[in-house]
């Protein structure tokens, strides 16, 4: 009687089973299986699941997890819980420092839903902010970097605030644990495998999410809780909106004039306008005429013929390519105009004995002052034992400086500097503040200065005066060495 009774219940539960709603993580999607159409529909009438007919279920993307998990016990369903596969974290040997107030009131306003995005200047500490988040929660993290260099730098990190040594998710290499980093390029190729090992994510520099493909990393992560660093938001392509539905909205953003001379170092920005020499002025007026010519012709036909038609062109016409050519050798003069070499060379006089970042806009001209100057230049393909020897010198002495193209932009860790010359770069008003925030981390009180010299006459005035359209750059002096 005893057997038969046990027989009935494992029969019972067995139906009931196969009656039961269940939702599960499938390549980087939910799986919604059990639920007829018609209470599906009732229950989510604006998506986000859609109907498969190819496999006969209802498909989301994975980043709606919560979403569907809040709405399901809203209504009471039925239904088994087959996404998650994390569990709690344990950290071996914390050591995280005290965080200042407006880093601890970072943490708290994330903490309020665990979600969003904290925007802090470059030098006020968004790592040790997210830091205590991830040991706070105790959860599954995975960190999401731009580049290699910061992957490796999160893991040195974690390792040494937390005690935990982090799987490496890149660079490859392929080990996942439960508290892993990764790349932005590496996290869009392998989320689909690993969406629903992760309870935590964590953007860091979380500006670079919304591209065409990069914001996969999100979309097919399953993880409830989302941390976005940045140290400012704006992106060429307006698309920083996105960041509210892939990561969660701003929840604490601290303008860089209010960590001035506190949690950052006090600092100016002096603007050096220099002049062309007569040659390189009539060099750069030719290339100016080929330039307007070809877009004229062209806006003949098409008057909204622009920059992504002539770089569409190029590999078809001859005249596409040759006004190509003249865009890019006007580009050269700006950048490497002769003045801008007798600027530096009195700028490295006027702060000798002190160490120097020098960020330049191509390739290029970082070789051309590292052969004229004998300092060391990082570009994007030097690997990480030489930024690790380069960075080590500037630290200890064994370099006076040292120049970069992006490559320092952001995020990397680096020794203290108080002096950075900029002498061509975008228009971006991002990257002119992360360039300005290299020299910013503060040393008792020390003050920091950055040196903007720009070609006079050119398109360099212009893309100047779009880096200063942010507080950063408020009050600039303009001086003549």
């Amino acid at each position: 009687m005893h057997k038969s009774h046990a027989w009935l219940q494992g029969a019972l539960w067995r139906a009931l089973r196969l009656s039961m709603t269940i939702l599960e993580f499938q390549h980087g999607t939910l799986v919604l299986t059990g639920m007829p159409r018609d209470r599906v529909e009732r229950i989510f009438p604006a998506g986000p699941f859609v109907w498969d007919a190819r496999a006969g279920l209802w498909r989301a993307d994975a980043i709606h997890y919560r979403t569907v998990v809040e709405r399901l016990r809203e209504v009471n369903a039925l239904w088994e819980d087959k996404v998650p596969r994390w569990s709690t974290v344990r950290w071996p040997k914390p050591n995280l420092p005290p965080l200042r107030p407006e880093q601890q009131a970072a943490v708290e306003a994330w903490c309020l839903d665990r979600r969003g995005c904290i925007v802090m200047p470059t030098g006020t500490g968004k790592t040790e902010v997210a830091l205590a988040a991830v040991a706070l929660v105790s959860l599954p993290t995975l960190v999401v970097a731009p580049v290699r260099d910061l992957m490796y730098q999160w893991h040195r990190r974690i390792l040494e605030r937390l005690g935990y040594d982090a799987g490496v998710i890149g660079d490859n290499v392929f080990r996942v644990r439960p508290v892993s980093v990764t790349t932005y390029d590496s996290a869009c190729i392998h989320m689909e495998k690993f969406g629903n090992r992760f309870a935590l994510v964590v953007f860091d520099e979380c500006h670079h999410l919304p591209g065409p493909v990069r914001r996969d990393a999100a979309v097919m992560s399953a993880a409830p809780c989302r941390l976005g660093l940045t140290a400012t938001m704006e992106r060429s392509d307006g698309r920083q909106d996105d960041l509210t539905p892939l990561i969660g909205p701003t929840v604490y953003e601290m303008p860089i004039s209010e960590a001035k001379g506190r949690s950052l170092a006090d600092y100016e920005v002096v603007r050096i306008p220099i002049q062309l020499s007569p040659q390189e002025q009539v060099r750069y007026e030719e290339l100016s005429r080929v330039v307007k010519y070809y877009v004229a012709q062209r806006r003949k036909t098409d008057p909204d013929y622009g920059w992504e038609e002539l770089c569409a062109e190029t590999g078809k016409t001859p005249e596409a390519r040759q006004a190509m050519r003249a865009y890019h050798a006007k580009k050269s003069i700006e950048e490497r105009a002769e003045e801008k070499f007798r600027v530096l060379e009195d700028l490295f006089s006027l702060h000798a004995g002190e160490p120097c970042l020098v960020f330049v806009g191509s390739n290029q001209m970082a070789r051309d002052i590292s052969r004229r100057f004998l300092i060391p230049c990082l570009l994007s393909h030097s690997d990480k034992k030489e930024r690790l020897d380069v960075l080590r010198g500037l630290e200890d002495g064994t370099y006076p400086a040292l120049v970069a193209n992006r490559v320092l932009d952001e995020g990397v860790d680096l020794p203290e500097v108080k002096v950075a010359v900029v002498l061509g770069g975008s228009g971006s008003a991002r990257q002119a503040k992360q360039r300005l925030g290299r020299v910013l981390r503060k040393s008792g009180n020390a003050r920091a200065v950055l040196y903007e010299v720009v070609s006079g006459g050119t398109k360099e005035e212009k893309r100047s005066v779009r880096r200063r359209d942010s507080d950063a750059y408020s009050k600039v002096r303009h001086r003549r060495l």
